[in-house]
This record gives structure tokens, sequence and C-alpha cells, in this order.
């Protein structure tokens, strides 16, 4: 069963979401993807969600620049929690697809990360189904340890070029 449905506005932003696919792969989240828009392919897109949520997808990731109503509209048709990621483009650079994303009618929720946060998106959704799946939940626990050590390491070469 495919955990996570995950939704572009374009193909055009496949390379500033690919971190966040690779993320869930990473911590075995099942993940599809699917190029629809809010305005473009409004009945393809609902259909999708709708088709989505009675095969058990727990999470909807949608990705979009300027208008991003992407994941508004997959939120108007899901009961689903619906994660929004801004993507920069256009000439306000994506701080009108984060207003657009973030700003939604009570009601309506839209959980919103950072522009081009691919990242974090997938580690919210494996967050979100790791509450009722408690081996993905230790896999997000050691994931971030992971992201940590990173740091650690990262600090650890500065301090000995500084040293020298």
């Amino acid at each position: 069963m495919t955990q996570v449905a995950w939704m572009m506005g374009s193909d055009s932003d496949y390379p500033k979401l690919e971190p966040g696919f690779k993320t869930l792969k990473e911590l075995g989240v099942s993940v599809v993807g699917r190029v629809l828009s809010a305005h473009r392919t409004p009945e393809q897109a609902r259909e999708f969600v709708q088709k989505s949520e009675a095969e058990g997808v727990k999470v909807f990731i949608c990705a979009a620049g300027m208008a991003a109503h992407l994941a508004g509209a997959v939120a108007a048709h899901s009961s689903r929690p619906v994660i929004g990621i801004p993507v920069a483009s256009g000439a306000l650079n994506g701080l009108d697809a984060l207003l657009s994303t973030a700003q939604m009618p009570p009601g309506v929720p839209v959980a919103t990360v950072g522009i081009d946060g691919a990242v974090n998106a997938a580690v919210l959704a494996a967050q979100i189904i790791g509450t009722g799946d408690e081996s993905l939940a230790k896999k997000v626990v050691e994931w971030r340890a992971g992201q940590t050590a990173k740091v650690l390491e990262k600090d650890k070469r500065l301090q000995e070029k500084l040293k020298g």
C-alpha cells in the first residue's frame, strides 16, 4: 500500500523535490508521484486524490509554485493530512507560493514547509505516519540522529582546520 501521494504542479519542479523522494525511500516510506495541476488538470487531480484516499494513502504532499493552489485543492477533496511545499519560481521567487500555500481558510488546513522544503515535507509525512507505526517512528529518530552526527562531523573538521 502506498503511504504518501506526492503531487507536483510541473515536472520542472522535480529537481527541487528529488531530495524529499530520496528521504522517504531512506525511511522506507512508499510513495507515488504525479504531475497534476490545480488549474490545468483539476478533474484528474481530484480523481487521483479520491482514488489515493480510497486505496489508503496516509498523507498527501503537494508542491507548486506561483499561485500554488495545488495543496489547497487537494485539502478540499481529502480528509487526510496535506503538506504543501511552496516552490521557488516566478517573479517573487517562491514568496507568492509560500503565502498561497500557508494562507488557507478555516477548516481546510495545509501544513506548509519552507520554500523548496522537500526534505522537511518528507520527514513530516513520515512523522505523521509514524504516529501509528512504531517501526517508522524509530526510523525517523534514527534518521534524525544521523543528521546530528553529520553536523557534528562537519564541526569537528572545522575545529581541526581552525587549529592548523
